[in-house]
């Protein structure tokens, strides 16, 4: 069985904090968030290249996997054994704005 991803610390905290404003309204919703999130990450480590680069919102080196059922993008790299999952994100925030801040790898 392959590792899945890893979720770097921005990554968690982005997944907390769309899990806990979802779970205000919807609890059954922000829990399947949660599962979607671990499934990509899943997938993710048994083919790191199953995202889409997206070369006019960023550099060539981010990969972007649609949570399945959801407006919410992961941003991660597959240079890296397992992937690294980078950013858990609404898909209507402005991407290109968020991934040109540094944040460690």
């Amino acid at each position: 069985m392959t590792a899945p991803a890893v979720f770097a610390p921005a990554a968690r905290a982005d997944l907390r904090q769309a899990v806990a404003w979802i779970a205000r309204d919807n609890p059954p919703a922000a829990r399947a968030l949660r599962d979607a999130a671990m499934h990509g990450a899943a997938r993710l480590g048994a083919n790191p290249l199953l995202g889409a680069t997206r070369p006019k919102l960023t550099a060539g080196q981010f990969r972007f996997l649609l949570l399945r059922g959801f407006p919410y993008v992961m941003v991660y790299v597959a240079d890296t054994v397992p992937p690294r999952i980078l950013r858990v994100l609404h898909s209507a925030r402005d991407l290109p704005a968020i991934l040109a801040e540094p944040s460690p790898r």
